[in-house]
C-alpha cells in the first residue's frame, strides 16, 4: 500500500493545533550566554537549585545574615513559599520584594529568584480564592471556565511577585483507589488535554512577563502501568504534549514513578528520547521534591548522592527541588567523570532563559503590585461558585429534586453537612496547613461556605432546617498515613483537628429528626485526612459507619438525598437504589455550600458529567470506558450526568466519505431542550472502529461542547473534525489508517443518541512531524 507522508502541518482551518513556539529567542540566548560565560561553578549551581524561605527567617522576619550565609551566590527557586505562611497578602509581597532586593543588590550577578507555588485550586496562599479540586472541575467539561479561573490565579500570584506554578496535574487516573485521584482531570486523555490546555493558557496568558509559567506534571504515566508503548504515546503523553504544543507550556516535572526499571528522574529514555526528541520539547525540566535523592534512597539505583545527581543531570533534569541536596555535589561528579560541565551549563542556560521569559532578567523587573491586595474579590467568588455548580454531578433522581415548594421541614445530617473539611482538596492552601504543616487554618479567609450555611442562606422563612451530624467520617483505623515517608503521624493530628469543637454525633437524634421531616439530606464522604498524597484508606466505600447510618435513614421511610463530598467515586451500589437522589459533589471549594443549596432547591440546573467511570464494586482494577461498558464493574459510565430537564437529539448529518488528507469534515445535529426548565447539555462526540480486531479502542472521545438551551429551544451543533484526530502510534510511527469509522453523538459514553459511518479514502497517512492536531472544533447556532 502506498503511504502519504506529511512532514509539516496541514493548512488547518479547524481544531486547536500545534504552535510549538521556541523556548528562547536570539536576543535571550545572547543575554543568557553572556551571563553564563562569567559565572563561577557555585553561581551556576545556585541557579539550578531551590530552597525554602523558612531557611532564611529568624523570629518570623527575613535575616540578611542567613541570606548571606545560605544564598551568597543567588538561588534558582523559592519553593512553595506561600502555602506554609499566614501572612497578609501585602506582607507576603513585601517579603518577596525584600528577598529579591537582597539578590539584586548583594549577590555578584544580581539575578532574582523564581518564587513558585501550587495552583490546581487557585493560588495556594492565605486569603486566596479556593476553587473546586481538579477531579470536580473536569466534570464541568468547561475549558473556558478553567481558563478564566487560572487567569485569576495568575493575577494573585503576580501580585505578590510569584511567577511560576507547579501546576497543572495531567496524570490520567483510572482507579478511585489511587490516593492522588482527586488531583487528576479523570480517565480520558482528550478531556484532560482540553482542560490542561485551558489551564495553561489562562495561567500563562499571552505574555509570560505578565503571566505565570505553568509546569506540566507528572511526566509521564504516573499512578499507572506505563509500559505499553502505544497507550503511553497515544494517551498518557497526549495531555503533556497538547499543553506544550498548543498552550506553550515550557516546564515539565517528571513523576516519582519508574519507566523501564529506572526512576523517571534518571531515565534518559523518558526525558531525552521521548520528551525532547519525540515530543520536540525545548524547555526546562524540574525535579519533583526530593526525587533526585530518591534515586539513591528509594529506588537504590545510585550508590551515593553524587551518582544520583549525575544520573539526574545526564537524564535531563535541569533543576533540583525543593532543597539543595544532590546538585551541590555535581563538582565531585565532574571530577569522577560522571557528568560534564557542558551538560550543567545547558541546564543553567535553560533555567536563565525561563527567568528571562518571565521578565526577571530585565533591567527593572516588576516584583509584585503596589497597594492593597485583594485575593478573593467578588468576581473570583462568582467564578468559584459557577465552577462548583457546574462540577456537581446528579447521578440519580426519582423526582424528589429540585425540592418542591410544599416541603416545609428538612433534616440535614452527615459529617460533611456543616464542616469545611469536605469542601477542600489536597494541594489547597488549607490542605497544606492542616496536613503538611500540622496547623489550623482560618475558615473565613477565604470564607468557606458549608452545605448547612448554603441552605440557611437560601431557604425561606417557612422552611425549617433541622441539623444533627449523626455520624463521624470514619472508624479509628479506617485510613493511614505513610509514616515511612514523612516520619511522623500527621494523620491522627489532622483527624483530631477536623472534629475540634464538634459535639459527639447523636445518631438517635438525627433519626428522630428524619422521622418528623419531609426529606432528609445526608452529606457524606471524605475529608482531608482520607484522601491525598501520603494518605490512604481501606477500600473506596463510604468510610466508617456512614453506609450503615444511611441505611438507618432510609429505614425511616422518608426520602433520602445522598450527597457525597469526596476526592474519588465511592462505592454505594448497595444503597443507591433506595435513595431518592444521589449527588456527587467532589471537593467543591469555597462556594460549595451555596452551589449545593442552589442545585437542591432548583435555583440552578445540574449540568455536570462524570470525567471518570463510577465503579460498582471495590475491585482494584483500572477502569477505562474506552474498553467498553462493563456493567459488573461500572454503575454509572464516563460522561454521565442527569439534569432537571430533558434533551432531544436529531437530524444527524455527516458526509459518507472524505479524503484522508483533507483538512476537516463536518458532523452536525440538532439539540432541543424538550423540558420545561432552562438547562445546559454537554454533548459528546465519540469514534469507534467498524471492524473486529481493529487497533483502535472500541470507543474514544473526540470532541465535546456545553450547549445552553432555554426551555423548548433548539440549536444546531456542528463539529469540525480532522482526519488527523484518528492517528495511532504503531511501530514507532504516527499513522492514520484509511477505512470506515463510526462517529457517535452521545449524552454519555454509554448513551449514544445518533451515529453514522464515514469512509476515510486514500492511502495510509504518516505524520512525520508527529501529532499536530489535537482537538475538534465546535460551533452552536
Amino acid at each position: 500500500m502506498r503511504k502519504i507522508f506529511l512532514t509539516g502541518m496541514l493548512a488547518m482551518s479547524i481544531g486547536v493545533f500545534s504552535q510549538n513556539k521556541p523556548f528562547s529567542t536570539p536576543e535571550i540566548d545572547a543575554k543568557v550566554d553572556s551571563i553564563v560565560s562569567m559565572m563561577t561553578m557555585n553561581e551556576k549551581l545556585a541557579q539550578i537549585e531551590g530552597t525554602r524561605i523558612r531557611e532564611l527567617m529568624v523570629d518570623g522576619k527575613l535575616s540578611i545574615e542567613k541570606c548571606r550565609e545560605l544564598i551568597p551566590y543567588g538561588i534558582g527557586h523559592f519553593c512553595q513559599f506561600a502555602s506554609g505562611e499566614t501572612m497578609q497578602p501585602e506582607q507576603l509581597r513585601d517579603l518577596v520584594r525584600e528577598i529579591q532586593h537582597f539578590l539584586m543588590t548583594e549577590t555578584r550577578l544580581k539575578i532574582p529568584a523564581i518564587f513558585h507555588e501550587e495552583a490546581i485550586t487557585g493560588f495556594a496562599s492565605y486569603k486566596a480564592t479556593t476553587f473546586p479540586q481538579q477531579i470536580g472541575v473536569a466534570c464541568t467539561w468547561n475549558p473556558d471556565l478553567v481558563e478564566k479561573n487560572t487567569a485569576t490565579t495568575a493575577a494573585n500570584m503576580r501580585a505578590v511577585g510569584s511567577t511560576y506554578a507547579l501546576s497543572p496535574m495531567l496524570d490520567l487516573s483510572r482507579t478511585a483507589h489511587w490516593n492522588r485521584h482527586q488531583e487528576s482531570y479523570g480517565e480520558d486523555a482528550y478531556l484532560t488535554s482540553r482542560m490542561g490546555v485551558a489551564f495553561v493558557s489562562g495561567l500563562q496568558g499571552d505574555d509570560l512577563k505578565k503571566g505565570v509559567a505553568a509546569t506540566v506534571k507528572h511526566f509521564a504515566g504516573y499512578g499507572t502501568a506505563n509500559n505499553n508503548e502505544k497507550v503511553l504515546y497515544e494517551e498518557y503523553l497526549m495531555p503533556h504534549e497538547a499543553c506544550m504544543k498548543v498552550a506553550g507550556a515550557k516546564t515539565v516535572m517528571p513523576s516519582y514513578g519508574m519507566y523501564k526499571a529506572l526512576p523517571m528522574s534518571a531515565s534518559p529514555t523518558m526525558l531525552d528520547q521521548i520528551l525532547r526528541r519525540d515530543l520536540d520539547f525545548d524547555g526546562l525540566v524540574v525535579s519533583d521534591y526530593g526525587a533526585i535523592n530518591g534515586i539513591m534512597t528509594r529506588y537504590k539505583r545510585a550508590e551515593d548522592l553524587t551518582t544520583a545527581a549525575a544520573m539526574a543531570m545526564n537524564a535531563g533534569v535541569d533543576v533540583e527541588l525543593s532543597s539543595p541536596t544532590a546538585y551541590p555535589l555535581l563538582p565531585d561528579a565532574i571530577k569522577k567523570e560522571l557528568v560534564t560541565e557542558e551538560i550543567i551549563n545547558n541546564a543553567v542556560k535553560r533555567s536563565l532563559i525561563l527567568k528571562a521569559r518571565l521578565g526577571l532578567l530585565d533591567k527593572k523587573p516588576v516584583i509584585g503590585c503596589d497597594g492593597k491586595l485583594e485575593f478573593d474579590p467578588p468576581a473570583n467568588r462568582k467564578l468559584a461558585y459557577e465552577t462548583a455548580v457546574q462540577s456537581i454531578v446528579l447521578l440519580q433522581n426519582n423526582g424528589i429534586l429540585p425540592l418542591k415548594k410544599s416541603i416545609k421541614k428538612i433534616t440535614l445530617v452527615g459529617p460533611n453537612a456543616a464542616s469545611v473539611y469536605g469542601l477542600l482538596g489536597d494541594y489547597t492552601y488549607q490542605g497544606f496547613r492542616s496536613f503538611w504543616n500540622q496547623s489550623d487554618f482560618d475558615i473565613n479567609n477565604p470564607k468557606l461556605i458549608t452545605v448547612k450555611e448554603g441552605l440557611e442562606n437560601r431557604l425561606g422563612k417557612n422552611v425549617k432546617l433541622l441539623y444533627e451530624r449523626g455520624c463521624d467520617w470514619s472508624a479509628a483505623m479506617d485510613e493511614k498515613v505513610d509514616t515511612a515517608s514523612f516520619g511522623d503521624d500527621r494523620l491522627s493530628k489532622l483527624k483530631l483537628r477536623a472534629i475540634k469543637g464538634l459535639a459527639k454525633p447523636d445518631p438517635k437524634k438525627a433519626l428522630d429528626f428524619a422521622k418528623q421531616s419531609d426529606v432528609v439530606i445526608a452529606v457524606m464522604g471524605e475529608n482531608l485526612s482520607q484522601n491525598g498524597e501520603g494518605r490512604a484508606r481501606k477500600g473506596i466505600r463510604l468510610p466508617g459507619d456512614q453506609e450503615a447510618f444511611v441505611k438507618k435513614l432510609i429505614a425511616t421511610g422518608k426520602p433520602v438525598i445522598l450527597v457525597m463530598m469526596s476526592g474519588r467515586q465511592e462505592v454505594i451500589s448497595t444503597i443507591s437504589d433506595k435513595c431518592a437522589a444521589v449527588i456527587q459533589a467532589w471537593l467543591p471549594g469555597e462556594e460549595g455550600g451555596n452551589a449545593m443549596a442552589d442545585l437542591l432547591l432548583g435555583n440552578a440546573n445540574p449540568s455536570g458529567k462524570l470525567s471518570v467511570s463510577y465503579p460498582r464494586t471495590e475491585k482494584e482494577v483500572e477502569i477505562n470506558y474506552q474498553d467498553g461498558f462493563n456493567k459488573d464493574l461500572v454503575q454509572w459510565p464516563f460522561g454521565y450526568g442527569l439534569s432537571y430537564t430533558n434533551y432531544t437529539y436529531s437530524n444527524f448529518k455527516m458526509n459518507p466519505s472524505v479524503h484522508i488528507s483533507e483538512n476537516s469534515f463536518d458532523i452536525s445535529f440538532e439539540l432541543k431542550n424538550s423540558g420545561k426548565i432552562d438547562g445546559t447539555e454537554v454533548v459528546q462526540l465519540y469514534v469507534s472502529p467498524t471492524v473486529a480486531g481493529s487497533t483502535l479502542k472500541p470507543i474514544a472521545l473526540k470532541g465535546f461542547q456545553r450547549v445552553d438551551l432555554k426551555a423548548g429551544e433548539q440549536k444546531m451543533v456542528k463539529f469540525k473534525v480532522s482526519p488527523q484526530q484518528l492517528v495511532q502510534y504503531i511501530n514507532k510511527e504516527w499513522v492514520v489508517e484509511p477505512g470506515n469509522y463510526e462517529f457517535k453523538i452521545g449524552a454519555s459514553s454509554n448513551d449514544i443518541k445518533l451515529k453514522g459511518t464515514i469512509e476515510m479514502k486514500g492511502n495510509k497517512l504518516i505524520l512525520n512531524k508527529g501529532r499536530q492536531v489535537f482537538f475538534s472544533e465546535c460551533s452552536v447556532k
